[in-house]
Formats: structure tokens, sequence, C-alpha cells
């Protein structure tokens, strides 16, 4: 039987939590040699506008236009009052039939539907515990209010489209960002570091960092500024490329940031079934449609943040608006979600994993779930543990953080290490497991094969701000930040992560035994490993 031990003393754990970072140049496998560390979504930035005859913003031609593509994808809903024979039929008339796609859970699947969990019927067994299979049938009452309006019925982005999925292997930034030709082949920008970065560059940071798709960067940046194939066309769009007019928001790294920080608020809203209404910058609200993707009401929700909604119904055009936009630009998303198959597969769960220390130690739980990367924004992802410290501030101390999995060392340096756990050197695919705050000194080497246990590196504050010595981890799934509380809750060693009231204000819980989350180390965030861990 597995022990635990809750000590009751307070030991000198000393505010050991993520607040923020800088940022670091670091090392990653694929698709390019390097990549980079950190906790908060942006460095401090240094934005100058370039002068007018800097050669390295020279006048480009507007980008070419084209005709594009027919749009395929547009999906309705299917009411009928005839389910399945093997199904009884609901008790209040008009039923939806609903197909799960992946991904989709199935109390997030009620609260988009406005039904209980308990009323949704299908042919198979449903569980709350978990992704519903994809293709499952869903018979779900029709209880949506007819009186109000909804967004359309319109799927034009895959989720492959909108994480760092594989959709994205073998894109190569640079190479299409030069080829294009437009304003950001040029552009530079200072981050606080010691050299200028280019966009491509930081295009590139960005997508690792946040775990975001680049391609959809550089759409959502050529449609809104004409920043990829053509020029902006006045100083605000230079400025403000995605028109989020706010001086610390200024420039291209800021810019993204805050789009990215929108795009997950739609994406991950969506996961969990948050989010069920847009609001738009003239005031209106619509509701969105409950048979959306999770990759479509991340863009839908995006530019509702900064668009009216006559504008955003034109942006949601799909033979003229923003869909049709990104056809033109890097061809049919959805062939390249299709080649992929299922995102999440039939059955999908978390692999074992342990606990970052060693057996017989005791650490702090001090913080989590919050935010994989960055202090606000994006999914509640990540979980923080640290060591016993004999002084407070941050330092590197000698006890290490273990490998929770095996897998091979994608991503090192900086503060970060990346350990992909399917071996095939991509954190595009598979389950990857991200280490943050890593020490350099004695740090898991790039390509190195890590097993469960294995040394990882020492607990420090490198790789970004943080108010002490510790450790920050978080999970990802074909690119995709997991949630450390939802359908795949976050386990290590019998240990289940449980989200508090605020981020950072969770527990961990196994059976009867409970350890609550403290930035200070108290006696209620102690745990000690079992000595006969695996």
């Amino acid at each position: 039987m597995k022990k635990f031990i809750v000590l009751l003393a307070v030991f000198s754990f000393f505010l050991s939590s993520c607040i923020g970072n800088t940022s670091l140049w670091g090392q990653y496998l694929t698709p390019t040699p390097r990549g980079w560390a950190g906790d908060t979504p942006a460095p401090e930035v240094y934005h100058t506008d370039p002068p007018v005859s800097d050669p390295l913003y020279p006048t480009v031609t507007p980008f070419p236009t084209s005709t594009p593509t027919p749009l395929a994808h547009f999906i309705t809903r299917e009411v009928s009052t005839q389910p399945p024979a093997d199904v009884a039929p609901t008790t209040d008339g008009n039923t939806i039939l609903y197909y799960a796609q992946s991904g989709d859970w199935l109390p997030a699947v009620a609260r988009r539907f406005e039904v209980g969990v308990t009323e949704i019927k299908s042919p198979k067994t449903l569980s709350e515990q978990g992704f519903l299979d994809p293709g499952t049938l869903l018979i779900i009452p029709d209880r949506l209010d007819k009186t109000i309006q909804y967004t359309p019925a319109l799927r034009f982005m895959p989720d492959t489209e909108v994480v760092f999925s594989a959709s994205a292997a073998g894109f190569d930034i640079e190479e299409y960002i030069n080829s294009a030709g437009g304003y950001l082949a040029a552009y530079r920008e200072w981050l606080g570091t010691t050299a200028w970065t280019s966009g491509a560059k930081e295009i590139e940071r960005l997508a690792y960092e946040h775990s975001v798709n680049p391609r959809l960067l550089l759409a959502l940046l050529d449609y809104e500024a004409r920043w990829v194939r053509g020029r902006p066309e006045n100083q605000f769009r230079i400025d403000y490329p995605l028109g989020q007019e706010d001086y610390r928001n200024k420039g291209l790294f800021a810019q993204l940031t805050w789009g990215i920080a929108q795009l997950y608020d739609g994406y991950y809203g969506w996961r969990k079934g948050d989010l069920t209404y847009l609001t738009f910058k003239d005031g209106v609200s619509l509701r969105l449609d409950p048979t959306l993707n999770a990759g479509t009401v991340a863009v839908m929700t995006l530019f509702s943040r900064h668009h009216t909604l006559n504008e955003w119904l034109r942006i949601m055009d799909g033979n003229s608006g923003f869909p049709a936009f990104y056809r033109d630009m890097f061809g049919d998303p959805w062939a390249r979600a299709d080649a992929l198959g299922n995102f999440f597969p039939p059955a999908f769960q978390q692999p074992a994993l342990s606990l970052p220390f060693a057996p017989g130690a005791t650490w702090a739980y001090t913080g989590g779930p919050h935010s994989a990367w960055g202090v606000n924004e994006g999914p509640l992802a990540a979980i923080d543990f640290a060591p016993r410290n004999e002084k407070p501030g941050c330092f590197v101390t000698d006890q290490w953080v273990l490998a929770i999995a095996p897998g091979l060392v994608v991503r090192s340096g900086n503060g970060v290490v990346v350990v992909d756990m399917d071996g095939d050197g991509s954190e595009q695919t598979g389950w990857n497991i991200m280490y943050l705050h890593i020490a350099n000194r004695d740090r898991a080497a790039l390509g190195q094969w890590v097993d469960q246990n294995d040394l990882i590196g020492h607990p420090s504050c490198e790789g970004g701000m943080a108010t002490g010595t510790h450790v920050h981890i978080a999970r990802k799934y074909n690119g995709e930040w997991i949630p450390a509380e939802g359908p795949i809750p976050f386990v290590l060693d019998g240990w289940t992560v449980v989200a508090g009231d605020k981020p950072y204000l969770g527990k961990l819980v196994n059976g009867e035994k409970t350890i609550i989350a403290d930035v200070y180390g108290q006696s209620w965030s102690l745990i000690t490993r079992e000595d006969n861990a695996p």
C-alpha cells in the first residue's frame, strides 16, 4: 500500500512560485536547432519605429490576390424527432443529433447545448471522465433558446491549425516569410536580449513558447495589416498590427502575444464549456453555435475582441472573409487535419506519471493549476513544486527534479526541459512534458533519453522571474496543452490535481488525503513521496 506522509511542521520553502520571465534563448530539436524558455508571455520589449531610410525596412509591393477555393466545411445542426430505435426518445419535443468531435467532453457539450449531462443519450455508454470518442452519436433535447441570435454553424478552422500540432511539421517559417517578400521579411525588434530579433524568429519563438500554430499567426498578421505579403498601409498598423491599440501592446511581439491570449481564451474556453457567447466591440453579443469546434471558436473569439458585429460577419464569410484568405495563403487546412486523423484517439487517457522528486523526499506543492505559459493567459495546465530551502529567494539548489515519465529531451535551454514521451523528436506529436525553471548546471541535455525518475536538473528561478526556487510542470498532447483539471486530470503517483477558486490555489487529492497549494510552503502543502515509488 502506498503511504504518503503529510508533514505538519513548517519547512522553509519561501514563496516558491512562478510570477514572470524574460524568456531567454535555449535549444530544441525539431524543426530547427534553437528555442526559448520562460513563464510569461512577453519579455521586456524595446520597440522603435524604423527610420524611413533604414535599409532593413524597404518599401514592398502589395501582396497578390487570387480567387480562393470553395469552402466545403459548412456544418449545420441536424434536428429530428426520431432518435435511433435503441435509444429512448426524450419527453419534451425535438432532439438534436450531434456527433462528438475529437476533444469533446460530455460536461462541456451539455453546457453548450444548455442541458444536463444526464439528459444526453447515446447508443454508447457515456461517461463524464475523459474525452468522448470521436463520432459518438449524442441525442440531445433541443432546449436552445430560439429567441436569440447565434453565430454561423461554420467550422472553418481545424483544431490542428490553432495549436502547434503536426500540421505545422515541416513548415519553414523563415523561408515562407522571405519568399513572401513583405514587410515582415525585413522587420527587426529589440526584445531585451543581446541582439535584434527578426520577425521570423519572433514567430518561431511564440510558436514554441505558447504552442501555437505559426501558419495562423502569419495569416492573422497578413489579414489585419498586410505584414507578410505586403506592407502596412499606415503607422497604426505598424505599431498595432492586430489592431489592439494599447501602448503596452505596441510592436509585433506584444501584439501577437495579446492575440494568442485571445485565441486561447476561445480555444480552451470552448474545450471546457465555459465560453458560450461572443461580445463584440460595439457591445452586441451572439451565442456560439453549439456544434462548432475549438479551432473555429478560437479565431471567432480573437476577431470579436476588436471588431464590431458587422465587421465580424464580413470577416467570417466563408467565401470572401478570413476562411478564404487562410486557404489562399496556406491551402486547405482540413486536408492537413484529415491526414493527421483524430486529434485525440478513442479511449484517450494520461499515461502513468510520478512525482518529480526523489522517494522519501519532502517537497511543497506551491501552486496549481495555473497557466501553462505566462501569468494569466491560456489553459490552467501547470503545477509547481518546491524543495526545502535553507534560505529565501532564488538560487540553484543541489536537490534534483526527476523525470515524471520517460522520453527524449527535445528542448533544453535557459530554464526549460521538454521531454517527448513517444521519442520521435517532436513536441508536436504525442505526449510531451515541459519542466520550467531548471538550472543550467547539470541540466538534461538536448537529445538525451531519460527514463522515469532519471535526473532532469536542479530547480531554480532560471528561465523566468519567480518568487523562489521551484519547478513548473505542464503536459501537452499533439501540441495542445492539457489542463490540469478536467477530462484528463493531472495525476502523479495517485495524487490528482483539483483546481481552486483562483489559479494557483488548488489541491492534490489522493483518496481521503488532501494537499493544499501554498506559495509559502506551509504544513498543509507538504508532501513526502513514498520510499518504494517506482
